[in-house]
């Protein structure tokens, strides 16, 4: 893969990202803290999803339209795909449509559980499709790890509805996923149960299969919103990832110099809107994009604006 030509420092690269809708924007948000320098310039295909219910070739060329429009429309000089069904099933195809470096969310996944875990076991919770893929097992099983795949199909919407551990009250510390739902807000105490009950069903077919896992990784851009559930749910010693950091850092090391440049080499809690543009697209329900997606990027979307990629 090469890198992006040095940028001119009066002309701050512009990074697209995309997504089919709009769980990416945890990925943006990661990408914003480390670059503050960079334009960017987010699509969510939310006319157009699920894509995990399409087909591979659809997907393909739903994602490329996507990408074309970062690129073409845009001027996007890089581009991430904050999307696990389209880095899993149309990243090739994407490469294809464009000419700038593209980046998917799930090879710096599974490099940093390379990196985080000794045992060389490791444990995946994402979508349907995505786990259908199995493109998280491949990339492992090409870094010398075994994983084992689940799908947690409740978690997106419960994320969706606001059910995540942002409700939880300050203060409130929990010795074991039991005490969390005694404790924290009925919607919490949900999410945490459904939790709870996912990650012993694949800890339990873990222990079937022999496996001493230590690391575990999250396969859907959702799921930062349920970290502090995830990391009282998981058992001591186990590590978890955050795809959507690891493709943040993967996009940092390969913006090499330019990166350095534009970020200063220190993440930023809190990007100055004065250096730092950004750009929202969606191509359907704009208003939702914009009430929900500041949920994701931790900050306000901005005016979402509305475009239209065909059929």
């Amino acid at each position: 893969m090469s890198t992006p030509e040095t940028q001119s420092a009066t002309t701050p690269p512009v990074i697209g990202v995309f997504d089919s809708g709009f769980g990416g924007l945890t990925v943006l948000r990661a990408l914003l803290s480390r670059l503050p320098g960079a334009r960017f310039a987010f699509i969510g295909d939310t006319a157009r999803l699920p894509y995990g219910s399409k087909s591979r070739r659809t997907i393909a060329r739903y994602a490329a339209q996507s990408a074309q429009f970062l690129v073409n429309q845009q001027g996007a000089e890089f581009l991430v795909i904050a999307c696990n069904t389209a880095s899993a099933l149309a990243l090739d195809a994407i490469e294809e449509a464009v000419t700038v470096p593209v980046l998917g969310v799930i090879e710096p996944g599974a490099e940093t559980a390379r990196q985080a875990s000794k045992t060389g076991d490791v444990l995946v919770i994402a979508t349907d499709a995505t786990v259908q893929s199995h493109a998280y097992a491949a990339a492992c099983r090409a870094r010398g790890l075994r994983a084992l795949e689940k799908a947690c199909p409740l978690l997106v919407p419960l994320v969706e509805e606001g059910w995540t551990g942002s409700l939880i009250p300050a203060g409130i510390v929990a010795e074991s996923s039991t005490a969390q739902a005694a404790s924290a807000p009925p919607q919490v105490a949900v999410t945490a149960e459904v939790i709870r009950i996912y990650l012993d069903e694949l800890n339990a077919d873990a222990s079937a299969q022999g496996m001493k896992p230590d690391t575990l990784v999250l396969g859907c851009t959702h799921y930062p919103l349920l970290r502090g559930l995830i990391d009282k749910a998981v058992p001591a010693g186990v590590r978890v990832i955050d795809s959507a950091e690891a493709a943040a850092e993967a996009a940092v090391r390969l913006f090499n110099g330019s990166a350095a440049r534009l970020s200063g080499g220190q993440p930023s809690e809190n990007p100055s809107p004065e250096v730092q543009s950004l750009r929202c697209f969606a191509t359907d329900s704009v208003e939702k994009f914009e009430r929900l997606g500041s949920r994701f990027l931790g900050r306000p979307t901005g005016k979402v604006e509305l475009v239209d990629l065909g059929g």
